[in-house]
C-alpha cells in the first residue's frame, strides 16, 4: 500500500483550530480552542459527558458552524464555503449521531457512499468487499442497517469513513458497542492507517483505549482545553491519574451508595 499524501495546513499541522467556539443561547459550549494536530498523530481528545468533544468534532468536519474562530484542516480553510468541498473529500468521520441509510443493506449504503466519494466502480467493489470482510459486517449482504445492533452500526460507519481512502480521520465514540475482537482489528487498521501517514482525531471515554492507542492526548473541560500533551510524557502516570486531576478530584465526590454499606448508615 502506497504512503498517503497528505496535504497540511501551512503552519505544518493537519488539524489547526485558532480561538474556536460555539455558543447556544446561554451556554458556552466550547471557548475560545486552540488544537493543534501534527500529521501522522492518533490524537485522543478527551473530557467529561457535555464538556464539550462532540460539538467540537461536529465543528471541525462542518456539521456544525462555530460561533468564532477559524480552523484549518490539510492546509484548507475549513469554515471558508469556497474550499469545504475539497476538505470534506479528504476527511472521513464517525460522528456521535449515527446518520446511517436505515433501509439499505450494509453493502448498499457503501456502494451509495463510494459513489459519493466519485470512486471507479471496479475500486468502490474491491473496497467494500474487503471492508465487510476486515470489519466482520458480513450480515451487510442481506441484512438492513435498520436490523443492525449498535456495534454492527458503529462498524459500518468506520467502513464508510474509510472507504474513500481519506487523509484525515474524525472519530466520536468509534468503539461503543462494539465486541473486543472487532475492537482490536478497529485499533489495528487504526495504527496501519497512521502508520501509512494518516492522521486520527478521536475520542472516547474509555481511558485505556486511548492510552494503548494514541500518540497524542488532549483534555476538555467546560468547552476549554486543559490538557494537551504526548502520551509518552505521563512518565509512569497512568492517564487516569492526570485526566481526574484535570477535570475533578476524585476525592470529593461522592463515591458511594448509603444502602451498600456494611454498616448500613
Amino acid at each position: 500500500m502506497d504512503e498517503l499524501e497528505t496535504p497540511t495546513a501551512s503552519n505544518g499541522y493537519a488539524v489547526y483550530a485558532s480561538r474556536l467556539s460555539r455558543v447556544f443561547g446561554s451556554l458556552r459550549a466550547v471557548q475560545d480552542l486552540d488544537l493543534r494536530v501534527e500529521p501522522g498523530t492518533l490524537y485522543g481528545f478527551l473530557g467529561r459527558n457535555g464538556a464539550g468533544k462532540s460539538t467540537t468534532i461536529k465543528m471541525l468536519t462542518g456539521i456544525l458552524a462555530p460561533s468564532s474562530g477559524s480552523i484549518e484542516l490539510l492546509g484548507v480553510e475549513a469554515t471558508d464555503e469556497a474550499q469545504a468541498a475539497e476538505v470534506r473529500r479528504r476527511i472521513g468521520v464517525v460522528p456521535e449521531d449515527l446518520a446511517l441509510f436505515e433501509l439499505l443493506t450494509g453493502r448498499e449504503y457503501l456502494d451509495f457512499v463510494g459513489t459519493i466519494y466519485l470512486l471507479d466502480e471496479a475500486v468502490a467493489r474491491e473496497r467494500v468487499d474487503e471492508l465487510l470482510e476486515v470489519l466482520n459486517v458480513g450480515a451487510g449482504e442481506k441484512q438492513l442497517v435498520l436490523e443492525y445492533s449498535h456495534g454492527m452500526r458503529k462498524k459500518l460507519a468506520l467502513a464508510a469513513a474509510l472507504i474513500g481512502d481519506p487523509a484525515l480521520l474524525f472519530l466520536d465514540e468509534p468503539f461503543e458497542g462494539v465486541d473486543a475482537v472487532s475492537s482490536r482489528v478497529m485499533r489495528d487498521i487504526l495504527v496501519r492507517f497512521v502508520e501509512r501517514g494518516g492522521t486520527v482525531f478521536i475520542t472516547s471515554h474509555v481511558l485505556d483505549v486511548i492510552e494503548r492507542l494514541c500518540t497524542h492526548v488532549g483534555i476538555i473541560d467546560r468547552g476549554r482545553l486543559v490538557y494537551e500533551a504526548p502520551l509518552s510524557s505521563l512518565e509512569g502516570r497512568t492517564l487516569e491519574s492526570v485526566f481526574i486531576e484535570r477535570v475533578g478530584d476524585a476525592e470529593g465526590m461522592r463515591t458511594e451508595l448509603s444502602w451498600l454499606r456494611e454498616d448500613g448508615i
